[in-house]
């Protein structure tokens, strides 16, 4: 799962019929310092409730189709949760270890 954005939403006259009363939103994808990265991509809201502005996270490829109500429909992304709140702990940096130093050496 991924973090990102609500930036947009798309409307589409015409789609595959499985695809139905499912909104498209554009979302903009984010990294762990919540800052973008990378080009906005196009989601499927699979939570039917995901707006403008909002936090939100989603999923991709396979797992994207199988979040929809329908199985297997033809989409890459698709928001699968509203984030309410969010913690991020720092990340641990690698300890060395005390004979690190003299390792291999006879």
């Amino acid at each position: 799962m991924h973090l990102a954005t609500v930036i947009g939403t798309v409307v589409a006259t015409l789609r595959t019929p499985d695809l139905g009363g499912i909104k498209f939103l554009i979302i903009q994808p984010l990294t762990r310092d919540l800052k973008p990265a990378g080009l906005p991509v196009i989601a499927a809201d699979g939570v039917a409730m995901a707006g403008a502005g909002e936090l939100v996270y989603f999923v991709g490829s396979r797992e994207a189709a199988q979040a929809m109500p329908e199985p297997f429909v033809p989409i890459d992304h698709a928001i699968v949760g509203i984030v309410d709140q969010l913690a991020i702990e720092p990340v641990p940096k690698a300890r060395k270890s005390p004979n690190s130093r003299t390792a291999g050496k006879p």
